[in-house]
Order: C-alpha cells, then structure tokens, then sequence
C-alpha cells in the first residue's frame, strides 16, 4: 500500500459520490454540507453548535452562517444549551425534519440506484470490504455514541426485530417461542395497517448494522400512546442507544398529539426499567402473570406528555 495507492482510490470514490449527484439537484436548495448539518441535527444526540463545529470540522462563521440560514428558513431553533447555558443548542423545527426527511430520502433513492448495478452475489464482499476499510482507519478504536444513528426502517428490518427479540431473550431470560410470537404479531400488525402520522419504528445503527428499536403505536385508550419492543444489541449497550430511543418516541409522541405515554414490561428487564424511570414515566401497576415459560411480574408505565418538561 503506498500513498499513490490511497489517493487512487479517493479520486475514484469522490467520482462516485459526484456521479450520484450528477444532476446537482439531490440536495438543492442546500449544498452538500449544509445537507450534512442537517443529518447531524436529526440523528446526533449532541446538537450544541459547538459540538456540531466539532463533528463536522467547520470553520466556527462557516457553520454560524449555514445555521443562520437555516434559522431565516424557519428549519432550526436556537436556545440556550441545558448542560451549559453558555452554549447555544440547536434543535429541527418540524419544517426542518421534513426537510431533513425529504434530503435524505434523495440520498437513499441515488444510493440505492448505484447498488442496483452491482451484482447480488457481490454485494456482501462491497459490504465487507467497506466495513474492512472503516475498521482499519478508525485505529481499532471503539464505538462513541455519536457513531450511532437512529434511522427509519428499511427492507428486512421488521424481520430483524422479531429475530433479535426472539434471540436475545432468549439468550439473556430463556423466554420460549411464545414471546417471538408475540413480537411477529406486533411487527406484523404494524407493517400491515399504521398510520405514519401517529405511529413509527426506529432502528439504531452502528457501523452499518442494526443494534437496536423500538416502536410507538397507539394505544387503545383515547390520546394515548404505546411504547413496545425497546432492544439493544448486548455488545452495543453502554452508548446510550436506550435512552436515545426512548427519548425519539417521547418526542414523537409529543409532537404527534398524544396526551400520555405508556408502556408494559416485566420487572426482571432492569436495565430497560432504569431508562423508563430516568425519562420520567411512573409505575402505576403490576402483577404477576405466566408468560414465556416463566413465572414474571408485568408492570404497567406511564408518562404524562403534557406534564414533562420539553
């Protein structure tokens, strides 16, 4: 491997990523990195300026000028930061999540034509070799939270929550069948019949691969919400993947309308009860029940929308 060797390849991959935007209208009417700001405000858990100035190794009145016009078309909102109210947060209006919605999907529809020409069977060995060079330049170092993100669902994912779920508790509860049954029937329910207005599903990633959901369906009481199917990958916890995605539905459920938030979950899932409590919802009953091949406690959660603080 030389230098020349390095450089060959940049000049080809920039080639490729010009050549998905041949027509210079994927990210109209933002250039590339302004669309690339937008990424970051919608997936990364930071969002002080600061950190954005960071992540994304912007000059500090480059950054302030692209967030200025962000701010003018009514995309973002500016506030002083919680953890240090000498910082300035910024956070997507619902303008600015459409907007971010509409850029990205551009970005998957000319991603998914440039695969469409590589050959099935090759596919897995493209996916290992950029998984291979990723690793390598990264020094071996491990996962930081900014390195995940929180994505919509796309084709095979509905299928990886029922085997994940299914897996892991087994693995971790020695659950039987009865609970990936369970979990096929609620994935099911909502990939035939949702309304994308009130309900979703989110997948974290790390380094290209599922690692974690979870869902907000509505609930059969009136202005309520259900939180269903929370999961991290075991080798992906301590990164705050939870939290974060608790903290997408309430903020969903929040902008969505609904009064109260809930949820039902067993009292032997510790970790999963920590983030319940740190986001604020309350336990409001339990009981014990036979499910699964055990013997469980199930507990009732909730959470007053209207009564937490944004």
């Amino acid at each position: 491997m030389t230098v020349q060797d390095i450089r060959a390849f940049n000049r080809f991959y920039t080639n490729v990523i010009g050549a998905l935007d041949y027509s210079r209208h994927l990210y109209a009417p933002y250039t590339l990195t302004e669309s690339r700001v937008l990424y970051e405000l919608a997936h990364s858990p930071r969002t002080d300026a600061a950190d954005l100035r960071a992540e994304l190794s912007l000059d500090a009145g480059y950054l302030s000028r692209i967030l200025n016009k962000f701010e003018q078309d009514g995309l973002i909102e500016r506030t002083a930061s919680r953890r240090d109210p000498r910082r300035r947060s910024v956070t997507l209006t619902a303008r600015g999540r459409e907007t971010g919605k509409l850029l990205e999907e551009r970005s998957n529809e000319a991603v998914g034509a440039l695969l469409s020409t590589v050959p099935a069977a090759e596919r897995p060995r493209l996916a290992e070799a950029m998984t291979t060079v990723r690793t390598i330049l990264s020094h071996g170092r491990p996962p930081r939270r900014e390195d995940v993100l929180l994505r919509e669902p796309g084709p095979g994912d509905l299928g990886w929550i029922v085997q994940r779920n299914a897996a892991v508790y087994a693995a971790e509860y020695g659950w039987n069948a009865d609970y990936e049954g369970l979990v096929a029937r609620i994935v099911a329910d909502f990939a035939q019949d949702h309304d994308p207005h009130l309900e979703r599903v989110w997948i974290a990633e790390l380094d290209g691969r599922p690692v974690g959901c979870v869902m907000c369906v509505r609930d059969e009481a009136p202005a309520t919400a259900r939180l269903r199917l929370l999961l991290v990958e075991p080798d992906a916890r301590g990164l705050g993947i939870g939290g974060r995605l608790v903290t997408s539905v309430i903020d969903f459920a929040r902008g969505a309308g609904y009064r109260d938030l809930v949820l039902w979950t067993n009292d032997v899932l510790a970790d999963a009860r920590r983030v319940y409590r740190r986001q604020g919802f309350v336990l409001v009953a339990e009981r014990p029940h036979r499910s699964f091949g055990k013997d469980l406690i199930g507990q009732d959660w909730r959470l007053d929308l209207h009564g937490t603080p944004e």
